[in-house]
This record gives structure tokens, sequence and C-alpha cells, in this order.
């Protein structure tokens, strides 16, 4: 494994980002309206919450002093093309795994939103948050969530978790914990969403049902966010392993 990046990027100001298509393909949506769309998800609906603003901008290649998002065939290619995981300028850098996705049954659409708001939040992939019971949840916006879409444009876009969702001591139902409102209280997870949930030296996958497990488990994960995440950890002195678990909702007992 390369050395960990544990910086953090652009603070202080809003990133472009440029969108690459380097996917043979077909994402099953228009390039172009695909980010019209994400751009209108951030200005009115994520960047009100989180307070991260972008901009986003199609192009063929990195550019210099961008981020970027790569649409990718799957993570073989990834690697042959020479995206790893951050740009050539050192910046944060998110792939979308088009086969993969569509392999899965999941939309391209979805998936990009998805990554988009979780770059945009811990671009370094390293930030935790005290959870219940001494663990500690990955900060990621949109795995909890990730089953959950709403449409801009008529193009599908992934729900997300509030800021309230990470907050401990909120009451069920005190606030809104995500977009959809879907999430009653901190650290829910939803039917098919999951979680990387710390505790100890233990690094587990929460997931939020059965049947999401099953459907997690049959998905190619290289290259993921969650699996980068998990090499930080795995390569810290801390932790010792990592393993996967299925369990109820939220619990880890």
């Amino acid at each position: 494994m390369k050395q960990p990046v544990r910086g953090a990027f652009d603070q202080g100001k809003a990133p472009k980002i440029a969108c690459i298509n380097a996917a043979k393909t077909p994402l099953g949506v228009d390039l172009d309206a695909l980010i019209v769309a994400m751009q209108q998800f951030l200005d009115s609906c994520f960047v009100p919450v989180w307070g991260t603003p972008a901009k986003l901008i199609k192009a063929s290649k990195p550019i210099k002093g961008t981020w970027a998002i790569v649409f990718l065939d799957n993570a073989e290619k990834a690697e042959y093309l020479g995206y790893h995981d951050l740009t050539p300028d050192g910046l944060p850098l998110s792939k979308v795994f088009v086969e993969t996705t569509l392999n899965a049954k999941q939309k391209v659409s979805v998936t990009a939103c998805h990554e988009l708001a979780e770059m945009l939040v811990d671009p370094a992939i390293n930030l935790w948050s005290d959870g219940p019971n001494g663990t500690m949840y990955a900060y990621e916006m949109c795995d909890a969530v990730e089953e959950v879409e709403f449409n801009i444009n008529g193009i599908a876009m992934s729900d997300f978790v509030y800021p309230a969702y990470f907050e401990i001591f909120r009451k069920p139902k005190s606030a809104q914990f995500d977009y959809c409102k879907k999430i009653t209280r901190p650290f829910q997870i939803l039917s098919g969403g999951y979680s990387l949930v710390r505790k100890g030296a233990t690094v587990k996958q929460v997931f939020g049902s059965s049947a999401k497990a099953k459907r997690f488990a049959k998905e190619v994960r290289t290259g993921h966010r969650s699996e980068y995440r998990k090499s930080l950890v795995k390569n810290s002195p801390l932790v010792l392993r990592s393993a996967i678990e299925s369990r109820g909702p939220a619990s880890y007992q």
C-alpha cells in the first residue's frame, strides 16, 4: 500500500471537480445532464446542509488544480488507466465503476452523487465519529441510506444524512437526520444501507438487513471508499484485524 493520505484539501475554498468519462460501458444517463443535476444537488440540497460548495466541470482528462470524479468500467480499468487514490496533483479523486454498478442493478447517477457527497465532506477518507457503546462510525454521508433516492431533473440522486445523524446526544425524531426524512435517530442504518464501524481493535461492516448483506457480498468492492478506509485502519498500529458482519440496524453488541 502507498503511504496513507491523512491531510485535508483546499480548506476554505470551493474546489472545481472535473467529471471524466473513461468508461466504454454506457452510463445509462447523459453525462452533461448528469453534471447539471449533480450541480443542482449540491447547490440546492447538499451545500445548505454541509457547507461544502464545489463547481462541477466536464473534462476528458485530469485538469491541474482540480479534484476529479472519473467514470470507469471497473476497478481493473482504474489501475490500467492510472487512476489510483488521488489525481496527478495529489488532490481528491472519486471513482464510479460503471460496469460494476450496473451489474449490481444500481444507477450510475446515484452512485456518482453518492461519491460526490462523500468526497466533499471527507476527501481524505479518514474521519470517524463517536458512536454508541464505545464505537466509532465512518463519517460517510450516504452509506446508511444508500438505496434511498430522489430525482432532480428526472435523474436519480442519492439520499444523504445530516450532521445531526452523527450527534449521539440527539433524541429520536428530535431533528432532521437525512434529506429524504427516512432516518429517525442518530446512527440508524436503513434496511438498504450499511456502515463501517470500529470498536477497539475491530472494524466491521454493519448492515441494516440480512438482505442488504447478501446483496453487498455479491458486489466487487475493490477501489471503493470503504475499502480504502479499511486499509488505512488496518495499517494503523492500533488496529489488529478487519471483519465483515451482518447485524440489525445500528446495533453493536
